[in-house]
């Protein structure tokens, strides 16, 4: 099985034609993300042409299918782009919709990537998250998380998310012991994506991420643009934000009523043959 190997920010995925895939794909998936006995990713991106451009699928690492991946669309986008599938500019479908990418190369492996992510939805309902009655924004919400009481501001890019603000990112230990559990929260119906936020300045955070069916990440492009959507619905920032991740900075503009814009750089890394014929 033909497979390539590229990050964004060091949030890292295996990308792989769809009609090699089987069908059950989560113990597949769960192999070759296996960072010892696999190729080692936070997920698989399962791609097949368009018209306009690819169609993308995301298996997260736990082996259960997500809705998007910011950093993983730009990889993908870039991978097109270098093997000649598609344009510069052109048009990644995912599950919440068509998401249109310009794409420049940097070098032979590197590339830099802006991205349309569309707009963000702040609704209860639709991110989802247990609010009954609904509403819109779901702003500093409070739940209780390993013994102490957390404030959460969720939103969606498409896929769930919820950020909290800290004065100072947190350690590792720290990231675990709350961001775990956010995760599955019963608030989230769906799971939930966390972002841990540092406000530098009004137009600089530092964010640490927990991603849902991952883990700790490098970095996430979706987590990227939803800690500023939180950051600006919560009145801390301006719509233009450097976005600090562990592995890189991303920019993010979300103009009043608008799409949400984001710029960052992929490397694809290397291609090769996955040899193995069972899970």
């Amino acid at each position: 099985m033909r497979f390539a190997k590229a990050h964004g920010l060091g949030n890292d995925f295996i990308l792989v034609a769809e009609e090699l895939a089987p069908a059950d794909i989560g113990p597949w998936t769960r192999r070759l993300c296996d960072r010892h006995r696999g190729i080692g990713g936070d997920g698989v991106l399962l791609h097949a042409p368009a018209p306009d451009g690819i169609r993308m699928r995301l298996i997260n690492a736990d082996g259960i299918e997500g809705e998007i991946s910011g950093n993983g669309l730009r990889c993908l986008a870039a991978l097109a782009v270098r093997g000649g599938w598609a344009p510069p500019r052109h048009v990644v479908h995912t599950v919440p919709g068509p998401r249109p990418v310009d794409v420049m190369a940097l070098d032979a492996s590197r590339y830099r990537i802006a991205t349309d992510l569309g707009t963000p939805l702040t609704g209860s309902a639709d991110i989802p998250v247990a609010l009954d009655p609904p509403r819109a924004p779901a702003l500093d919400w409070p739940l209780e998380v390993a013994g102490r009481t957390v404030r959460v501001t969720a939103t969606s890019m498409g896929n769930p998310h919820c950020a909290v603000f800290v004065s100072e990112p947190p350690d590792d230990r720290l990231l675990a012991e709350i961001g775990a559990p956010l995760e599955r929260h019963p608030f989230f119906p769906r799971r939930t994506n966390v972002e841990f936020v540092t406000i530098l300045s009004r137009s600089e955070i530092r964010v640490r991420f927990w991603e849902r069916g991952v883990g700790p990440t490098q970095a996430s492009g979706t987590g990227s643009a939803s800690a500023v959507v939180a950051a600006i619905l919560n009145g801390f920032v301006d719509r233009r934000v450097r976005v600090v991740c562990d592995g890189g900075v991303l920019e993010v503009d979300w103009p009043e009523g608008g799409h949400l814009h984001q710029v960052g750089e992929v490397e694809v890394l290397f291609e090769g043959d996955w040899l193995v014929d069972r899970p």
